[in-house]
């Protein structure tokens, strides 16, 4: 049998005291500290337990460790122990129950010796006892039992760590529904037992803290944000309640379980986890400040003041189970009040059997009453469920077979509510466990189900009790006989006994603490002389005096920097550091040293004191003194190649800071930028050599240890502020080199980007300094033309909030964080730089061209956002000649349901017809010679005439909103919806002829080739899907991307496609195999194109960035970067010369390919990369949805959420 408690765990100030922050040694009791693990049983290293979880000492107090001047005062509240639970997950996501007492216990007298603490003073201690069952009451009693034995006057018949060993050691599980077992903890007699299982699951919890803290409406919203799996933040200033609440609403969605992050007490520096985009369930206290985070979708419930606040609405309860619901939990809540009109003595059995206990108090019965209220509830609205489970190779659950048959029986549309749950995971969980199925008896859903249909007494599903359960009892053979019947009391928690090792490890870090403290006192300064030339003598000395004599040099210097260094730290606010004794003569002993012993000696001294446990803060004085001379230890050393010195000084730098105005952190590291050492490629590839040659577990597997040494490499990137692309091209470079994998590029990138732009988002971008860019950028004809001159770029300061991390879904929202912000100096028309085949240099077009006109039109007319821009090809109006007037057209849709047609060769009249039909937002347009196709939210296709703008048919048969539309040759339609299909209807007759595809999930990207009748579709399935549709049959499903897909082209036998797992694909249609994984973005894939002519590839993401792409010896490479955007790409489209890309930041741009360059290569020795940006307009401030360009006539029109359209007509002739 199982024992019941795993472990006994101590938690507190340790030898090794270090700050939240990561700063050693002792720092006041103003400043909270790191909790360490002090003691436990089993002892650690036993053969026969795995060892507690590392991150238990930090959440068992989850504000970290205090120092008071005082213990436990009966009349302070604020010094009473505290007791309550937590719940931590492990990765398999196995819970771990732990039972904690906070409580302020006496400083060790060794470490207030080490630290210069002051003698009593007192600090946070955690006991806990942990668990793998949820048996919350019997660990709280157990816990407080051994709290009460250790501080009662009387003390207990033992020594404390004997009780605790036989309560860990010999308390076992009970068997389920049939055992008690009973044990003492020294004279105190307790018990344990576990529910049947074939019942509810155990839950050793009241429910009653979730109905006194949340009303029954509330009750109900947070039950169905849990149930679709929302982002989930619960408040509240006591621990107890955030645990208790969060584990029962997860038993109240029984028999589903909660398949995300769950961390009911979020420990106070872990605050930032709040911003993850995936779904969570977290409690936080309600004095930790949230108001820095994004918060955006996240459902926040105030447990103290019952309310519930969220930007994303939480869909409501269908009719009539929301009734039933409210209406079942009113009557066990309040049955007084509920039953007020009915009569005391009933006739018959007319009274309901929650309103006959109404004034009994809270029990063990209403807590199954209220899980069985929420069981009947979800019994309802899924009835009938198990004839719909398919269990085939495509899908498991058939849910709009499921949602039609509901909407049949209730005379309702699909509900979103239901729709949403069952696309969740816990439901598929569900059905994957196998329940559903006919061979499992054993669940309680099914057996609900079943016992309703035949109208029997919900209750009588559940296991009868047995009349007496076995009775087994834990002696403790020890009791009264251990010290012969003496007392054991303590002042103090008692420590465990440490082992000869324990104690000689702990006697070593409290010497070094002590040690580091007294650092000063040991190295006074001293005055040895500098050496200012050779000794007259020098020459006639052996090899062996000389080298004795520059050992005695090298230590004169160190021991004199030291003396000097220890000085500096000591000027005062009124004090002048750059004028200082101190700082001169360093700046002498650094700059008069052809050898380097100065500058690395400074270096050297600046790490030895760090390591002795300094603080690193310096006064605003000592900052700039300190930064300066670095700059120049720095400098020096690069000119002597000396890599180990500048290595050694980035890492002090990091550590060293002064606190702003504002009291953040300012690190020397970021006022190093200037120096050109951190641009050369060479350094970083010595310094990753570095990192990696120190790790001292060679054993681990390689790719992780090198994406771990990254990792290091890019923060100390971004502490620089190194431009987000520059420091990209490097990290990715090293990365190539090593072939860590893509899954790590994806993360390295990711982790970049994220400390970027929390980088960003306080200090603002580094103004570095770029080539002038001509104003009308075509490439100079000359090769030989040059720049004269360079002059700074101004940059745009970044607002002094956090932006959204790389959880983010709203991508929109960071791409400030990933590109340059330029501002251009042309009023009408300007450009970005062009690019290079360096992918992260942009090389900048040569002055001197014609300035051309360009042209920027708004366009009005929608009244709501524009959702939709379609153009009018000359392909698909098969204008051969060029007489055809709708070529050219832009046709857009919008949340004010119409259909607009715009011709852009009337100038001031733009608008040819407005097309009204549809009753919700148009999502989709397409168009041939004769008609145009909408698609809409209303879940119609609506066929118009493109020349009278009648409306001719109305094409009904989807289930959800339409997502794509297309037209094709013989008077056919292909659309594509969230229903998960795709159909191809016929305009003549109004029918869909064929569901060409199901999936089982939206679909939200399509393309079709006419010619071959080869289909490809994909979303959030993350499947992309290839149709044959004239045979009618399924050729191949791409199977690899990890989230949704959100854009697709194919051409020929290629097909790309773009997810939000930040890669694209590139797939061969006729083999159905993935030829290349397209990584490094760092955002959501929007668009993807294929260039014809060179057969490369272009990506744009929600991260700003642009990428060309080529083939490279049978694999694919990114050629170049571009960075003209601040927002997410939405458009690209590439025609023979002419490539137009547009963003969401409403800026757009034009790029072009030389006659001579078709079928070559580009000076850069890269086909892809002849693409030379040649304009941008003028950006204007908007937020942008859609973009359409015409590459014919070189326009690209945009669709702000604002309703206007912006026209952009560069007028190029070339």
């Amino acid at each position: 049998m199982a024992r019941v408690f795993e472990y006994f765990v101590v938690c507190g100030v340790g030898p090794e005291i270090r700050t939240l922050e990561g700063q050693r040694g002792f720092h006041g009791t103003g400043t909270m500290y790191l909790a360490s693990l002090l003691d436990q049983y089993p002892p650690p290293n036993h053969a026969l337990y795995l060892p507690p979880p590392p991150q238990l000492s930090t959440c068992v107090l989850p504000a970290g460790v205090e120092f008071y001047t005082s213990g436990f005062d009966p009349k302070n509240p604020l010094t009473f122990p505290k007791s309550y639970p937590i719940v931590l997950t492990e990765g398999d996501g196995s819970k771990i129950y732990v039972s904690c007492i906070a409580f302020r216990d006496h400083v060790c007298e060794d470490i207030a010796e080490a630290y210069h603490i002051p003698a009593n003073s007192f600090a946070d201690k955690c006991i806990c006892l942990v668990s793998r069952s949820p048996s919350f009451r019997i660990l709280r009693d157990v816990l407080e039992e051994i709290f009460t034995l250790c501080f009662s006057s009387s003390g207990s018949s033992k020594p404390l760590w004997e009780v605790i060993a036989h309560v860990v050691s010999n308390v076992l599980l009970p068997d389920p529904g049939r055992d008690r077992v009973l044990f003492s903890v020294d004279s105190s007699l307790l018990c344990v037992e576990i529910p049947p299982r074939d019942g509810l699951p155990h839950a050793d919890i009241s429910f009653q803290p979730l109905v006194q803290c949340l009303d029954v409406d509330n009750l109900i919203k947070l039950f169905t944000a849990v149930l679709l799996e929302r982002r989930i933040l619960l408040r509240s200033d006591k621990y107890s309640l955030l645990t208790l609440v969060s584990e029962a609403i997860c038993h109240l969605i029984y028999p589903f379980r909660w398949q995300h992050v769950y961390i009911p007490l979020l420990f106070f520096s872990g605050v930032d986890y709040i911003d993850a985009p995936t779904p969570y369930m977290m409690g936080l206290h309600s004095g930790v400040d949230t108001s820095g985070l994004m918060m955006d979708g996240v459902v926040i419930v105030d447990l103290e003041h019952n309310h519930i606040i969220t930007s994303e609405e939480i869909p409501p309860v269908p009719e009539p189970e929301y009734s039933t619901l409210r209406s079942e939990i009113m009557k066990l809540l309040y049955p007084n009040l509920v039953g007020i009109d009915q009569m005391k003595s009933s006739m018959g059995n007319a009274v309901d059997r929650n309103l006959r206990g109404g004034n009994m108090p809270w029990g063990e019965d209403h807590d199954l009453q209220l899980r069985f209220i929420f069981l009947e509830f979800l019994a309802s609205i899924l009835s009938g469920y198990r004839n719909f489970i398919e269990n085939n190779a495509t899908r498991i659950f058939n849910t709009q077979a499921f949602l039609k048959k509901r909407s049949r029986s209730t005379s309702q549309p699909p509900d979103p509510m239901i729709s949403q749950f069952l696309e969740s995971q816990g439901f598929m969980d569900y059905l994957e466990r196998g329940h559903g199925a006919e061979e499992n008896s054993h669940n309680l859903l099914d057996r609900l189900q079943d016992a309703i249909g035949r109208d029997q007494k919900p209750l009588s599903v559940l296991p009868s009790p047995l009349s007496e359960r076995e009775i087994l009892t834990i002696s403790d053979l020890g009791v009264g006989i251990s010290g012969l019947g003496a007392n054991y009391c303590y002042d103090r928690f008692p420590a465990n006994v440490r082992t000869e090792e324990q104690e000689e490890k702990r006697k070593q870090i409290l010497a070094t603490a002590s040690g580091a403290l007294e650092y000063s006192g040991r190295h006074t300064p001293s005055s040895p002389s500098i050496p200012a030339g050779k000794d007259s003598r020098s020459e006639s000395l052996s090899p062996r005096e000389r080298a004795a004599e520059r050992e005695r040099m090298v230590l004169d210097i160190k021991v004199k920097l030291q003396g000097l260094w220890l000085r500096l730290l000591k000027l005062g606010a009124t004090d002048d550091p750059l004028s200082s004794f101190e700082y001169g003569t360093i700046l002498a002993l650094i700059e008069s040293d052809a050898e380097g012993i100065g500058g690395s000696g400074f270096v050297e001294c600046i790490s030895e004191h760090i390591y002795s446990g300094w603080s690193c803060q310096l006064t605003e004085e000592q900052f700039i003194a300190v930064k300066e001379l670095l700059k120049t230890a720095i400098s020096r050393a690069t000119s002597r190649n000396d890599m180990a010195t500048v290595r050694d000084a980035l890492e002090v730098s990091a550590e060293m800071y002064k606190k702003d105005a504002n009291n953040i952190s300012d690190f020397v590291q970021r006022h190093l930028r200037s120096l050109s050492i951190w641009e050369e490629l060479r350094f970083w590839e010595g310094y990753f050599d570095f990192l990696l040659d120190r790790y001292s577990n060679k054993s681990t597997n390689y790719a992780m240890l090198v994406t771990t040494q990254l990792i290091v490499v890019a923060t100390h990137m971004a502490g620089l502020g190194l431009h987000d692309n520059d420091a990209w091209y490097m990290i990715e470079t090293i990365a190539g080199k090593n072939n860590i994998g893509y899954k790590h590029i994806i993360r390295l990138r990711g982790y970049l980007s994220h400390i970027r732009q929390m980088f960003i988002g306080y200090w603002g971008i580094y103004s570095v300094k770029l080539q002038p860019a001509s104003s009308f950028g075509v490439l100079s004809p000359r090769k030989d033309a040059t720049v004269d001159a360079q002059q700074p770029a101004e940059v745009s300061g970044v607002g002094r909030s956090w932006v959204q991390s790389m959880f983010s879904r709203e991508s929109s929202l960071r791409a400030n964080s990933f590109s340059r912000v330029r501002k251009w100096a042309s009023d009408s028309g300007s450009i970005a730089s062009d690019e290079s085949g360096d992918p992260r240099k942009q090389e900048l077009s040569s002055p001197g061209q014609k300035k051309l006109h360009t042209s920027l039109r708004m366009l009005r007319g929608h009244t709501g956002a524009v959702t939709t821009i379609h153009c009018v090809t000359k392909r698909e109006v098969w204008d051969l000649v060029g007489d055809r007037e709708d070529a050219g057209f832009f046709i857009s849709g919008s949340t004010d349901c119409t259909v607009r047609i715009w011709d852009p060769s009337l100038r001031g009249s733009e608008l040819r017809a407005t097309m009204k039909g549809h009753s919700r937002t148009v999502r989709a347009i397409s168009s041939d010679r004769e008609k145009v196709v909408s698609g809409s939210d209303d879940q119609t296709v609506l066929v118009w005439d493109k020349r009278t703008t009648q409306l001719l048919e109305e094409l009904k048969g989807h289930e959800a909103q339409v997502s794509c539309v297309r037209t094709l040759s013989g008077e056919r339609v292909l659309s594509a919806a969230h229903d998960g299909t795709v159909k191809m209807w016929d305009v003549r007759t109004d029918t869909c002829v064929a569901t060409v595809g199901r999936y089982p999930g939206a679909v939200l990207c399509m393309e079709y080739d006419d010619s071959t009748g080869i289909l490809a579709a994909a979303g959030r399935d993350m499947v992309a899907n290839i149709w044959d549709i004239r045979a009618g049959r399924l050729m191949h499903k791409l199977t690899g991307h990890k989230r949704w897909i959100r854009s697709i082209r194919m051409v020929g036998d290629t097909v790309i496609t773009g997810s939000d797992d930040w890669t694209a694909r590139m797939w061969s249609v006729s083999r159905g195999a993935c030829d290349a994984v397209l990584a490094c973005h760092a955002g959501t894939i929007l668009c993807v194109e294929y260039s014809m002519q060179d057969k490369g590839i272009i990506t744009g993401s929600s991260d700003g960035l642009l990428r060309f792409w080529e083939n490279d010896d049978g694999g694919i490479r990114c050629v170049k970067n571009v960075t003209t955007h601040n927002g997410s790409i939405l458009s690209i489209n590439a025609g023979e010369h002419w490539l137009g890309v547009g963003a969401s930041d409403n800026s757009m741009s034009l790029f072009h390919r030389p006659q001579e360059r078709l079928g070559t290569v580009s000076a850069t020795g890269s086909k892809t990369g002849g693409w030379q940006l040649y304009r941008t307009p003028q950006k204007t401030s908007a937020m942008v949805r859609c973009v359409a360009s015409d590459l014919e006539r070189k326009r690209i029109c945009s669709g702000g959420r604002n309703g206007l359209l912006r026209l952009w007509d560069a007028t190029i002739n070339i």
